[in-house]
């Protein structure tokens, strides 16, 4: 099956019995004993999470997958599953949520090195005896920066540590990490996957069943941070658009990029589809296309991104991302005091309007 029959099909087991067309909410939280399933209580196993992960890994090309009630729940059972001592490189332009997880909950247990993971000698330098996971995140957030995810592959492979990717913003529609040498592929749910910003979820999903996977298993399961029933539904209904979702987030932001190299009151644009992207030729060669998020500088500083945010009609002033409506917030202000992203810089979570009614809009806005 290719993307979009899979997407639709893989994640919806009707119950024979019912002749429905598309597979109900199982809400009980625990099961009959001996049951056909070997499901015992919904922690463990659910049949809307089970479509859901079956959905994930098919979509990532990997073998098995793991839903979790958020995407910080997500990457943090990967750290969880580390061995205390373990040295991290991970890139200094990553989600804050992540960062600061790394940094406030981990701090004290694992070592972390941020680098520019888009500079493959800056990566070598960084590595230690210990080193055990190489975090990377492509495009990342919200500089947009390209990670060679061959070659920070062959650089774990050699190192026999694990490669895990932040899929995220290039969804499985335009990258599949697991195919270029990632291990472990991780996705805030809520972002595109979900589509309409009305949900809470994140997901890992794994090249191999290994025993690095069973920690990450045990982590879901006695943790216990997965989605509910309900959110396990409601994705695996918003997967099935996804494909044709994605094909207009990226073709409206291309456009808008476009539209923004050429204003004078723009400093400068960050999105790997233009050629003048420093990284455009690696994301050519991962990527399908080139994602839904767009980044831009502004002539002035922080008070004149902030004035442009505020004369905008069809952009929300709103975090969070990957929804059909388009979403724009001066991240520094957003990240707080010790961030490293430029205070004039707008990230904008391009959306499934007219791309002339958002071009419109954002011209008289700079005006």
């Amino acid at each position: 099956m290719k993307f979009e029959t899979l997407s639709i099909h893989v994640g919806n087991a009707t119950p024979e019995q019912h002749q429905a067309v598309v597979q109900p909410i199982t809400l009980s939280t625990t099961f009959a004993h001996g049951n056909a399933a070997g499901m015992i209580y919904t922690r463990a196993n659910n049949p809307n999470r089970d479509s859901l992960e079956k959905v994930l890994a098919a979509l990532e090309k990997g073998e098995d997958a793991a839903a979790f009630s958020s995407g910080n729940a997500a990457g943090t059972a990967v750290y969880q599953a580390l061995a205390p001592g373990s040295h991290i490189v991970a890139p200094d332009d990553m989600y804050h949520g992540l960062h600061n997880s790394m940094v406030q909950l981990f701090g004290g247990i694992h070592e972390v090195t941020f680098v520019d993971m888009s500079d493959l000698e800056a990566v070598k330098n960084a590595i230690r005896t210990n080193t055990a996971l190489f975090w990377i995140e492509t495009p990342s957030n919200p500089l947009l920066k390209i990670t060679d995810i061959q070659e920070i592959a062959s650089l774990a492979k050699a190192q026999g540590a694990i490669l895990a990717c932040d899929n995220t913003f290039a969804t499985p529609v335009f990258q599949n990490p697991l195919t270029s040498g990632a291990d472990l592929v991780m996705h805030s749910s809520t972002k595109y996957l979900g589509g309409h910003s009305d949900l809470l979820g994140g997901a890992l999903i794994t090249a191999k069943k290994d025993a690095f996977w069973e920690k990450i298993r045990k982590v879901q399961h006695l943790g216990g941070a997965v989605p509910s029933p309900s959110d396990c539904y409601w994705l695996s209904r918003s997967i099935r658009t996804l494909a044709y979702r994605m094909k207009g987030h990226a073709s409206n932001a291309k456009a808008l990029a476009e539209f923004l190299v050429s204003q004078p009151q723009v400093e400068k644009v960050y999105y790997p589809g233009l050629a003048i992207h420093p990284n455009h030729a690696v994301a050519a060669k991962q990527m399908h296309d080139f994602g839904g998020m767009v980044s831009f500088t502004v002539k002035g500083g922080a008070a004149a991104a902030d004035h442009v945010v505020s004369k905008l009609n069809y952009f929300v002033n709103a975090t969070s991302l990957g929804g059909v409506e388009s979403l724009i917030e001066r991240r520094a202000a957003v990240e707080g005091p010790n961030t490293t992203t430029p205070e004039n810089l707008l990230r904008v979570s391009v959306g499934l309007e007219h791309i002339e009614d958002l071009i419109a809009d954002m011209s008289q806005a700079l005006g």
